[in-house]
């Protein structure tokens, strides 16, 4: 059971990703909460490109939980069963809320993400990751999205010496809600770097050799053309963690995809105090910066219930804000009006990649300063 002893209202949030953590963080001073995650530190999947190709930023992406909270607790543990606000965890614990946030994200490939349980192991995936990148001179990156842009940027601004390649089936770069001007300035600055696109033609088969090893790779695209790499890292494939809900009253609140189906306050369809917000469920597009305002609004609203103040907002659909660093100095994005150049996406988000906005988060200033 969840203690509410001292009379406050009980919040569990489940998942400790950019959704889960804000919501946590939003409610500490209100509520018992306590916030659930497998693994022992929040990773800043934003900086995990650069930690990729820079490693002394394994230093600053990894902020334990522990130093999240004030009042509420950590819980190292994972669900398995969710049924309404009764939540059970893989070592037998039964929680049993006031509230209920699902905040469990989604899985990517490594190393966009990570689900490593501890900073040690995910440290050395890191940095053999690294090893490998550093040893291989052609690079294959399949997917043409933002991460797969990033990632080319990030390896062709550290190591301009590498052949890079990006590989999609779409005829052009950044499926989406997207100016046709943003991805002809990305394209420019790809080609400046030297970035080679393969657009328009699936592949035949992925590699057989792992993402993010040193390996011989050639495959080819269904036009017949050959492609070779050393190394090649998958930038496409998003799957929503909502496995935990099979079986319970919630199962049927997924959609064919596993993402949980939520109303207008981001709450989920059929239920007036679990909420679900960021990547696991399908209010909008799988962003951290949209999961961490609909964790914002969530955590308003669970204080609207609790306080029995003021009105629940209401989400309402991000317009395609989008800033896309190609390594520290270039890149481009939708911010207000127009195509936001170079020197604007570095300011905001290239060169620190925003890292000191989460480590004030977890109150980390001083560790980062001493990294």
């Amino acid at each position: 059971m969840t203690d509410s002893a001292n009379g406050r209202a009980s919040v569990v949030v489940l998942g400790g990703g950019y959704g889960g953590i804000n919501v946590a963080k939003g409610l500490d001073d209100l509520a018992d909460v306590t916030l659930v995650d497998p693994t022992e530190a929040f990773v800043h999947n934003v900086a995990a490109w650069r930690a990729l190709v820079e490693p002394e930023w394994l230093d600053r992406i990894f902020l334990p939980y522990e130093r999240l909270l004030a009042s509420g607790r950590f819980v190292r543990d994972r669900a398995v069963d969710v049924d309404g606000r009764r939540v059970t965890l893989a070592s037998g614990q039964v929680l049993e809320p006031d509230y209920l946030v699902l905040a469990t994200g989604s899985s990517y490939p490594f190393p966009a993400k990570t689900e490593e349980p501890n900073i040690l192991s995910a440290r050395l995936r890191f940095r053999g990751a690294h090893e490998a990148l550093l040893a291989a001179d052609r690079v294959l990156i399949v997917g043409a999205g933002p991460s797969g842009l990033e990632l080319a940027g990030e390896i062709k601004s550290f190591y301009p010496e590498k052949q890079v390649t990006i590989a999609d089936v779409a005829g052009d770069i950044l499926a989406g809600p997207y100016d046709q001007a943003l991805r002809d300035e990305l394209r420019r600055q790809l080609d400046e770097l030297g970035v080679e696109l393969r657009l328009g033609q699936a592949l035949r088969e992925l590699p057989s050799a792992a993402p993010a090893t040193l390996d011989t790779i050639r495959i080819a695209t269904e036009d017949g053309t050959e492609l070779v790499a050393d190394i090649w890292f998958r930038a496409f494939g998003v799957q929503p963690h909502s496995e935990y809900l099979d079986g319970g009253s919630l199962t049927d609140s997924r959609d064919e995809r596993g993402y949980v189906r939520v109303d207008e306050q981001l709450r989920v369809v059929g239920e007036t105090n679990v909420f679900a917000v960021g990547d696991v469920s399908d209010a909008d597009r799988d962003m951290a910066g949209i999961a961490s305002k609909q964790a914002m609004m969530v955590a308003a609203n669970i204080r609207a219930l609790i306080t029995g103040e003021g009105q629940l907002a209401s989400w309402e659909t991000m317009p395609p804000l989008i800033a896309i660093p190609l390594g520290p100095d270039g890149g481009a994005g939708l911010i207000g009006d127009g195509v936001a150049d170079a020197a604007t996406i570095a300011e905001l988000k290239g060169r620190d990649m925003l890292i000191g906005h989460y480590a004030a988060l977890f109150d980390a200033d001083e560790a980062l300063e001493a990294a």
